[in-house]
């Protein structure tokens, strides 16, 4: 006699469960129970209806009753409800919700494929016809009739996971003002902070009004308009609300019959995934797994896992011993201009179960390019892998706008075969311009983790340096160096850096003090570990990397540079030209690092004033550099905008025409620079005076000391230091500190001097010392001439503290965006 299969769900697990239990047994009976009007529907795929990507209702349904009817003789049930198991009689009761027909059902095998259902707390004003959730067909009929019928111009969207960012585009799509409201301090749990800020970063460029760390307190309605009151007593009005909180089990029926339970509610199985009582089984959102890199027991509620426990157990009722050995949670998404992807553990996790970074397990985190950056259309690729100490791979994950699926996908595969950092090195992966790089990023991943295990590296992440920078009682324990060029680091420098081009480390690397860490840097990471190579080979001992370099760093620092790419959006009145024709073109898609920004610099250097110049970049991070350098170099950027995944900039050489800003307010520089020449007492205190007042209004100042004026900064009691002869006799006959200093006139051989600081301590006249020491709190830049260090033999230990190191494009920087330039 053919045995009976009874389903409980039809989406994925069951559905998927049914069509194979078909295919194994032809004489089975098999029913599935749908309590909603479909099943096997595209669930991931609603979202993208609502915004118009997805055109085809029908397309969402992947199959319909009467095809599983005719095609695999299934008795599909929709709009039936089983609200009863009764194991000790192998029997259900099912309720018909279109007739409230109640009737039984027998089962020799009963599969739970429940699945999940949203989150909706009890929050007051939560129960409204302007607030939706997004599950099921229905849930996007009303959506979708809501956005016909009523035209809402803003929305909502409270949860920041797939599903919530996913709305949040597609809504944006749609022309609506999107707020995302998060109680997290990130959006994307199953990623680290640091890779959902490039996210936060995107959607705040796309406009997204993104709310972190602030949970909802209250509905309140005003027609049809709702304010959103947050934990933080802020509101936010909106159109709409989408809710995305996140999902729980639809674990009724288990509980009632008496499965057991985990503490999240998850149905738990064994390896063959049969419940705690015989005959019953369970697959999908419902069930608790295993995690397959740590092999404790989670949730994780996937249609891809869901999809292959149905196959596994359907295999099983048939007379296989299949186990299903667990989930590593590979999860994709796209988030506006970018794919987000993880599988596996996060650091988040690793801490949170006692790991401790650098000894449990160790983090590899690379900037790539989606192909080979010569190819047109290569953008940048994040890449984090976490991996310990015998090279196993613990996670990763992925944030980029091409090839990100195909890399999260061969970590996720090489995982799931239990190979190591050292098996991604080997891989040999497809290969040609258009697709790859012949080092693929993953790859590349597998070095640089073999670099760290071996110690040939070692890296600093973004939030290790800011900790670094902050604590004052460590500054003069470390180094941080530059290795851009000048070009890029007038677009953006580190605070208190020095700077050596890469190209110079070979000669220059004698500047460095062996007994300090140096912390390098460059604008993805690629120079600066080239550049750690040859100082460690000299004899440095305490050399680290920032990992991803300023790119990354900038990114981590996104709400200091809030720039939005709107298509069209104009930041002046600028006339702009009708075509391509009319203005110069450059692309800089897919270049490597120094980057567009000097491609755009030698164009501009050959055009005339007013000429205007096109640039498209596929570095997220471009239009907010060029707009830094713009200001920087007296040109004018006149638009922003996004095209598919090319950053668009315009710039006209030389500044706007005043009478085209006419109606405008214009905010003129309000910065002071002094650059000090002279290293005579009384031109270093007028300097330092004017210096004082100018910062005492609020206003920024930067003092440039060059040759002469360097030896004001030296200290009274400097340590020794080991230099060239010339190098000592220079320092010998220079006066070593500002007590040292003379006056320009009437010293008559010190007696003038003296006089004149009596003077000023008769008349309570600060010193030269006490207004340095004031410049430096008030916020006063010193800057140090390295080019004039260098030539008068003096080192960075003999110089006070406090005092910055560049170069004369760091010092031209900022008198571009100064009113007052003075030469002392």
């Amino acid at each position: 006699m053919a045995k009976k299969t009874l389903i409980v769900g039809g989406v994925a697990g069951g559905a998927t469960t049914a069509t194979r239990l078909r295919r194994r047994d032809d004489s089975m009976e098999i029913v599935i129970f749908e309590r909603g009007d479909y099943i096997s529907y595209a669930n991931c795929g609603l979202p993208y209806y609502i915004g118009g990507v997805i055109e085809s209702r029908d397309a969402l349904l992947v199959t319909k009753p009467e095809v599983m009817r005719d095609r695999f003789h299934i008795d599909v049930r929709v709009s039936s409800e089983v609200t009863k198991i009764i194991p000790e009689e192998k029997k259900i009761e099912v309720t018909n919700k279109k007739t409230g027909e109640v009737y039984e059902e027998t089962y020799d095998n009963l599969v739970l494929a429940t699945g999940s259902s949203p989150i909706k707390p009890p929050i007051p004003g939560i129960n409204a016809d302007n607030i939706f959730t997004l599950w099921t067909v229905p849930d996007t009929d009303r959506i979708k009739a809501y956005l016909t019928e009523k035209k809402p111009r803003s929305a909502a969207v409270i949860g920041g996971g797939f599903i919530g960012l996913e709305m949040a585009e597609n809504l944006h799509a749609e022309g609506l003002e999107v707020s995302v409201i998060e109680m997290q301090s990130q959006v994307m749990a199953p990623v680290d902070p640091e890779m959902a800020n490039l996210v936060h970063e995107n959607m705040i460029m796309n406009g997204v009004n993104l709310i972190l760390g602030d949970g909802v307190k209250e509905f309140h309605h005003k027609g049809n308009t709702i304010q959103i009151e947050l934990t933080s007593g802020n509101m936010v009005e909106t159109d709409m609300v989408i809710l995305s909180i996140g999902v729980r089990p639809n674990n009724e029926l288990a509980k009632q019959a008496g499965l057991a339970l985990n503490q999240k509610g998850g149905v738990l199985v064994d390896d063959y995934l049969q419940t705690s009582i015989p005959d019953i089984y369970a697959v999908g959102d419902v069930i608790e797994v295993t995690h397959y890199v740590t092999k404790d027991k989670t949730m994780i509620p996937l249609a891809g896992p869901a999809n292959k426990q149905a196959r596994i157990l359907a295999d099983n009722i048939v007379g296989d011993k299949k186990k299903y050995n667990g989930t590593l949670g590979t999860a994709v998404a796209k988030v506006f201009d970018l794919d987000v992807a993880s599988v596996g553990l996060n650091e988040k996790q690793l801490k949170a179960m006692g790991k401790v970074k650098n000894q449990d397990f160790f983090v590899a985190l690379i900037n790539q390019k989606s192909h080979a950056g010569y190819y047109p259309g290569a953008t940048p690729l994040t890449l984090k892998m976490l991996f310990d100490g015998e090279g196993k791979i613990l996670g990763g994950q992925i944030v980029g706008q091409d090839g990100v699926d195909k890399r999260i996908d061969t970590l996720a595969t090489t995982m799931r075969l239990d190979g190591t950092i050292y098996q991604l090195e080997e891989l040999e992966l497809a290969y040609a311009p258009r697709f790859s790089s012949a080092k693929d990023p993953v790859n590349m991943l597998g070095y640089v983790a073999e670099n760290i295990l071996r110690g040939q590296v070692k890296f600093i992440d973004w939030s290790e340096l800011d900790t670094l920078l902050a604590d004052e009682s460590k500054k003069n324990s470390y180094t941080v160096l530059d290795v851009t060029e000048e070009m890029e680091r007038m677009v953006f420098a580190v605070p208190n850096s020095i700077h050596i081009p890469s190209g110079q480390i070979h000669d220059r690397w004698n500047e460095l003090d062996k007994n300090k860490m140096i912390i390098l840097y460059c604008t993805i990471g690629v120079r600066s570990y080239n550049a750690a190579r040859v100082l460690i080979q000299k004899g440095f001992k305490d050399v680290s990397v920032l990992s991803c370099g300023t790119s990354f760093y900038k990114s981590m620092h996104y709400e200091k540079s809030k720039v939005q790419l709107k298509a069209a959006e104009k930041k002046t009145v600028e006339p702009m030209p009708t075509s391509d024709k009319e203005m110069k073109v450059l692309n800089c898609c897919g270049l490597q690092c120094p980057g567009p920004i000097m491609k755009v610099h030698e164009t501009i250097s050959g055009m005339n004033e007013n000429e205007m110049l096109k640039v498209s970049a596929t570095d997220m991070g471009f239009a907010a550099d060029i707009d830094s350098w713009c200001r920087r170099t007296g040109n004018t950027l006149v638009k922003t905008e996004r095209q598919n995944k090319e950053n668009i900039v315009y710039i006209k050489k030389g500044t706007e025409n005043m009478s085209q800003k006419e109606n405008q307010i214009i905010e003129t520089p309000q910065g002071k620079t002094i650059i000090v020449f002279s290293g005579d007492l009384d031109k270093v205190l007028a300097s330092f005076i004017i210096a004082n007042g100018a910062a005492s209004m609020g206003r920024p100042v930067t003092m440039f000391f060059t040759f002469w004026g360097l030896n004001a900064l030296r200290k009274s009691n400097g340590p020794s230091v080991k230099k060239p002869f010339m190098d000592r006799m220079f320092g010998a006959m220079m006066p070593k500190g500002s007590k040292k200093l003379k006056l320009s006139k009437m010293n008559m051989a010190g007696m003038g001097t003296a006089m004149m600081k009596k003077v000023m301590n008769d008349k309570n006249v600060d010193s030269l010392e006490t207004l340095m020491q004031h410049g430096l709190k008030n916020g006063i830049r010193l800057v140090a001439c390295t080019m004039s260090m260098d030539i008068m033999g003096i080192t960075k230990d003999e110089l006070i503290d406090g005092v910055e190191f560049a170069g004369v494009a760091s010092y031209l920087g900022d008198a571009e965006e100064s009113n007052v330039n003075l030469f002392i």
